[in-house]
């Protein structure tokens, strides 16, 4: 007899069942996940370095096993694999458990660290803590704090779920060499590099934190504290001081011109790295709505403008007391900013104002003229705080709400519930002066081939910054948007080839005025142009 439990529908299908090997590779990496949970619940082990390294060994066993038998068994190239009908993808039950989890744990970790067993006052740590102290004492030569561990499964994610990456995207050579390479800069330049400086030279206050997060995204970069000490590091710390100011003003500038965001937000960013491999699972639940389109937008800028406010104010007070420390005054520095404010926005104005949208254009020009009429008055008020607002209260704010709140709690324990690039979308000020870059001066764009375009939908589906890639593909149009990280997803999940990742001339790179939506434009003309 037939069984009537069998779908044969190509429009549905009822979830493949797991197979033994998975089922295998799940268990174990469920065991080791469960001696951190012990971890976490201060269950004492008799030989904590043993059970770490088993805990991490299962971990990766299992990610690696379960990877294999789910990948390496089926044809290179994604398929439709049902990503609606599970519980996980689809903000089902499991989507909803993971997500409270998540958010829960990034709440204890920075607002309640003691009960991950952060030992207070001198006193020893304990828990999940206490648990990663072998692994902190080899790198570091400190016991572990809530940060250690933080960064230790960060890292644990991005090479394990980095690896379930590769084997999905095996088809497409950029897709493996970006996701090799954020798993080279988490595992070297986040997580190795600063934790043995620190070991190397345990005299000088720490300041060889992530070697890769530059400003804006590394808010405190400019903090007091942190200039002080590195001006105090010797040549470690000053090498780092220039190291990061080049970031800022030679080296990002140079690098998205030639390749746009995604050379760092795709290829370099620990965010972005736990969102392409941790968060692969989530990237179709970034809502493609128009008005979310909006949201965002004003959202990511507001935050880019309150970094660099908060920025002024507390270099400004930093030059105040310190002015022995620096080769300019408080005074210099404050014409400098004014005077950069005017000549940029004059420059946008002359030679860019076509790229820019109206609303961009009126709402650049205000926010720059109200911070250089407060920063005017301020100067000749003679407040020691400018712009009127005391700097350490202006980043305690930011700390707390852009710092914590939205970059982490937000960021990634909504994953299961508004995609993988929550943080990177609406929050992250990284994001917003590198995608201004690109938008404005970037060789870098995605090409389309209307004309081999099917409408499938794909590469709106798996686009993880909210793009509707397909409305671009159906008119030929090239893809120059602020948010675009070029993660390359869309032309990895496109089976016509329309999609392609170019850096090519400025000219005719934006060319949505040159659409052949009727007999205005001259085929021939376009063709020559291109």
């Amino acid at each position: 007899m037939q069984n009537s439990d069998k779908n044969l529908s190509i429009a549905s299908h009822n979830p493949n069942e797991i197979s033994n090997y998975q089922k295998l590779g799940f268990g174990i990496g469920f065991l080791g996940l469960f001696i951190l949970a012990l971890a976490f619940f201060n269950v004492t082990f008799p030989n904590k370095t043993l059970w770490l390294v088993v805990s991490i060994t299962a971990i990766f066993t299992g990610i690696i096993i379960y990877a294999n038998k789910t990948y390496l068994s089926k044809p290179e190239g994604i398929q439709n694999n049902g990503v609606w009908f599970k519980s996980l993808s689809s903000k089902g039950m499991l989507g909803w458990i993971t997500g409270i989890l998540l958010t829960s744990f990034y709440v204890t970790i920075y607002w309640f660290p003691k009960y991950l067993g952060l030992g207070e006052n001198g006193q020893a740590n304990t828990g999940i803590v206490a648990f990663f102290d072998p692994l902190s004492l080899l790198l570091n030569g400190k016991a572990a704090t809530q940060w250690f561990v933080y960064g230790s499964l960060y890292t644990i994610a991005i090479l394990g779920l980095g690896y379930k990456f590769i084997l999905k995207y095996r088809h497409n050579k950029y897709q493996l060499v970006r996701t090799t390479s954020v798993m080279f800069f988490q595992l070297g330049f986040a997580f190795l590099i600063p934790e043995i400086l620190e070991k190397l030279n345990p005299e000088k206050a720490y300041f060889a934190k992530d070697l890769k997060n530059m400003w804006p995204l590394n808010y405190y970069f400019f903090s007091d504290w942190h200039l002080t000490n590195l001006l105090n590091g010797g040549n470690l710390g000053l090498f780092m001081l220039m190291f990061g100011l080049a970031m800022i003003f030679i080296i990002s500038p140079i690098l998205t011109y030639r390749y746009g965001k995604r050379w760092y937000c795709s290829w370099v960013c620990g965010c972005g790295g736990l969102a392409e491999t941790a968060g692969d699972s989530f990237r179709q639940l970034s809502s493609k709505k128009q008005s979310t389109w909006k949201i965002e937008r004003w959202l990511i800028h507001s935050v880019l403008v309150f970094s660099f406010v908060m920025t002024i104010a507390v270099i400004f007070t930093f030059l105040s007391n310190n002015p022995g420390m620096s080769i300019i005054t408080k005074d210099q520095f404050t014409i400098g900013i004014v005077v950069f404010l005017i000549i940029f926005t004059s420059f946008l104005f002359a030679f860019k104002r076509n790229d820019l949208d109206t609303d961009a254009r009126y709402t650049m020009v205000s926010l720059v003229a109200i911070i250089v009429i407060s920063i005017l008055m301020n100067y000749f008020s003679g407040n020691n705080n400018i712009l009127f607002i005391d700097s350490n209260k202006l980043r305690e704010w930011y700390g707390f709400a852009i710092g914590s709140a939205f970059s982490g709690v937000i960021g990634v324990g909504f994953y299961p519930l508004l995609g993988n690039r929550v943080w990177c979308r609406f929050g992250c000020p990284m994001a917003a002066i590198l995608g201004l870059q690109q938008r404005l001066f970037s060789k870098f764009r995605i090409t389309t081939n209307g004309g081999q375009c099917i409408s499938c939908g794909n590469c709106s589906t798996y686009c993880e910054m909210g793009i509707d890639v397909r409305s671009y593909a159906q008119k030929g149009e090239n893809i120059v948007r602020s948010s675009c990280v070029g993660c390359g997803i869309c032309s990895a999940v496109c089976p016509r080839g329309v999609l392609k990742l170019e850096n090519g001339s400025e000219e005719g790179r934006i060319n949505s005025n040159d659409i052949l939506l009727g007999n205005d434009v001259n085929l021939l003309d376009l063709i020559n142009r291109k």
